[in-house]
């Protein structure tokens, strides 16, 4: 690819969809931002982690087979998992495993064929 962004697809999607969705935002940002200056920069990046958490967690959760999924594959514990769907409830207002993000669909088993098929045999010690 020709650069960090590939053939930018992703990004240009992305600034089509954040238009509409700026537009519609924008006049309640406006008043809450100018009651509370700082809100906006004191904010960033915890919330920007805090997305990339919890979308990676979404998908990961959804590629794995859930609960059990997360126990087996990864070596979760139950109350980090809880704390995980806790949060992601607060914030999505639904439980994961029922949580739909408009315009994204995970494909489990493509997933594992995929991964399968980019996965270097192990050679015999």
């Amino acid at each position: 690819m020709p650069s960090p962004e590939g053939e930018g697809r992703a990004k240009q999607a992305l600034e089509q969809a954040w238009g509409a969705y700026y537009d519609t935002n924008a006049k309640a940002n406006k008043a809450i931002y100018a009651a509370l200056p700082f809100m906006k920069s004191a904010l960033r990046g915890y919330t920007t982690s805090n997305m990339f958490d919890l979308f990676g967690f979404w998908v990961t959760w959804r590629l794995v087979g859930g609960f059990e999924g997360m126990q087996k594959q990864f070596g979760m514990s139950r109350s980090s998992l809880y704390r995980r769907i806790a949060l992601f409830r607060r914030v999505f207002g639904e439980h994961p495993d029922v949580y739909e993000f408009p315009g994204i669909t995970v494909d489990p088993a493509a997933f594992a064929v995929g991964m399968a098929d980019r996965t270097p045999p192990k050679e015999d010690s």
